[in-house]
Parts: structure tokens; C-alpha cells; sequence
């Protein structure tokens, strides 16, 4: 298979994963979000220890923690993106799956904001107002009575500023994935300890124990699908791509799990789709 085709079908089942996440973790709605979420770290760090080992590339381990900058750097990816993951199962257990796709809808948005702030890097007029429709979405759910999307904005800064602080560290995305979750891991088995084991050592439904037995593949294997696919595909169809996974979110979130999605929903969501569409438009090439 060509490397570009090969590269596609990652990439478009790494965000379909993404996209039904919101299935899995309805399913886990009896569990305490921090719960899943620590569960989902340890599992993680220990599939992507294990994807490493079996590539034979622990090295790249050993050389993200030999290096300061880099396991600093790590650090604060690993916080953002915990701040992420926490608020994804929290929104998704308690009805706000339609807000949080919302949020990844943002996300590619907030990115440029952030790249201007931080790095410098300019804003085109048609960048400008794709921001300021995106904005304006935001402002007429305000407006619409749904009050502040505090769950979106979330989910889009931090991994917003998760791919920002990604962008500067020069680390393999499964590497970079076991640091992170390792640093995490103390945390996480912390409170698993206080909270005497959790579901997962107490609990008599096996399939329960089963769903939060997966979170760590789950967590990993999408992450080393994209991971492939980006490295076989251009960034602007990457780009493009990338709103599968939100826009299947928000199907689930309408389709599977019965939330409402009303005209003020319509009217948000149609700001943001413009300002998307006029961003990802291909520029013109200037006439030689």
C-alpha cells in the first residue's frame, strides 16, 4: 500500500477512536472521573512502555529523562493534557458531550490565538475572522441561555497548549506519551490507593472491570495511529482531517447518548464551521 494511502486510514482510524470515545466513557458514567482518568494514565504508561520495548526504541525513553529540557518540558505537556482528559470524562459522564466536541471544534482555532501569542507567529485577515466567527459562536450560546461554554474552552486551551508545548519538544509521540504518563503515574495510583483500589478491585461487574482494564490501549493505540499517519501525510490534509473527530463527537453525543441540540446550538456550531472552512480554505497562489 503507498505510503500516503497507508497513511490516510491511520489517521482516519485514529480520530474515528477518538470520535466514540464519548461512547466508552458513558459507559463508565457510574465510575468517578478521576478515577477513570487515573486508570487511564497507569494503563497508558504501561502500553506505551510495552509498544517501546517491543520496537526496541526504550532508548528514546531513557534519552527523553536524560534530558532536562526535554523531561521538563514533558512535565508541563503531562499536566495540560491530564487537565484534558479529566474534563473529557467528567463532561462526557455528565451530559456535556456535545459541549466538549464544541471544544475540539475550537481547538484548531485557539491554536492560532496561541501560536500569535506565544510564538510570534502572524495572523492573516482570513485567520483574523475565522477566530472572530468561532468567538461569536461562543458568544450566542452565551447569548442563547446556555451560559458560559466553560467545558469547551477548556477542552480546547488545554490541548491547544498541549500541542503547543508537543511542538517544542523533540521527543517520539509514544516516547513522549510513557514520560508523560509516567510522571503522572505517582498521582494516579495515589488516589487509587486512597480510594482503597476502586471499581477495578472491588467491583463484582466484570464488565465494568473490563472497560476500565482497556483505558490504557485505548489511550495509546489511536495516539500510535495518528502518530503514523502523520508522518505519511501532508499537514494541510492532516489539518483537514482532524474534524472528523469532533464532528463524530458531536454525532454521538446527539445520536447515542440523547443530548439536545438546539437552535442555539445550530447557529454556534455554523459560526464555528465557517470560520473552520474559511481557515482551512487552500490560499491562492500568487500569479508568476
Amino acid at each position: 500500500m503507498e505510503p500516503a494511502r497507508s497513511g490516510a486510514f491511520a489517521a482516519l482510524a485514529a480520530f474515528l477512536c477518538w470520535g466514540v470515545f464519548g461512547i466508552y466513557f458513558n459507559a463508565l458514567a457510574s465510575v468517578p472521573a478521576p478515577e477513570v482518568l487515573a486508570h487511564r494514565i497507569v494503563g497508558g504508561a504501561v502500553f506505551a512502555l510495552l509498544v517501546q520495548v517491543a520496537w526496541g526504541r526504550f532508548g528514546e525513553i531513557r534519552a527523553a529523562f536524560a534530558d532536562r529540557r526535554v523531561l521538563g518540558g514533558l512535565a508541563g505537556s503531562a499536566l495540560v493534557i491530564a487537565i484534558n482528559w479529566g474534563f473529557y470524562i467528567w463532561a462526557v459522564s455528565n451530559g456535556r458531550a456535545l459541549e466538549a466536541s464544541l471544544g475540539y471544534f475550537i481547538f484548531p482555532l485557539i491554536s492560532v490565538v496561541l501560536a500569535r501569542l506565544v510564538l510570534g507567529e502572524k495572523l492573516t485577515r482570513r485567520q483574523g475572522a475565522a477566530v472572530v466567527l468561532a468567538a461569536l459562536g461562543v458568544v450566542w450560546l452565551v447569548a442563547g441561555g446556555h451560559g458560559v461554554p466553560w467545558v469547551a474552552l477548556t477542552l480546547a486551551f488545554s490541548f491547544g497548549t498541549y500541542g503547543l508545548l508537543r511542538k517544542t519538544i523533540v521527543v517520539g509521540a509514544m516516547a513522549g506519551l510513557f514520560v508523560e504518563a509516567a510522571l503522572l503515574v505517582p498521582l494516579a495510583v495515589a488516589y487509587l490507593l486512597w480510594q482503597g483500589g476502586g471499581v477495578l478491585v472491588h467491583s463484582d461487574d466484570g464488565k465494568l472491570v473490563a472497560l476500565i482494564a482497556v483505558a490504557g490501549p485505548l489511550t495509546a493505540i489511536p495516539l500510535a495511529l495518528f502518530a503514523y499517519g502523520a508522518r505519511r501525510l501532508r499537514l494541510s490534509t492532516l489539518g483537514l482531517m482532524m474534524y472528523i473527530n469532533p464532528t463524530v463527537q458531536m454525532l454521538v453525543a446527539v445520536f447515542w447518548l440523547g443530548e439536545t441540540f438546539t437552535q442555539a446550538h445550530a447557529i454556534a456550531f455554523g459560526a464555528i464551521w465557517c470560520g473552520l472552512a474559511l481557515y482551512s480554505w487552500p490560499q491562492r497562489k500568487p500569479a508568476i
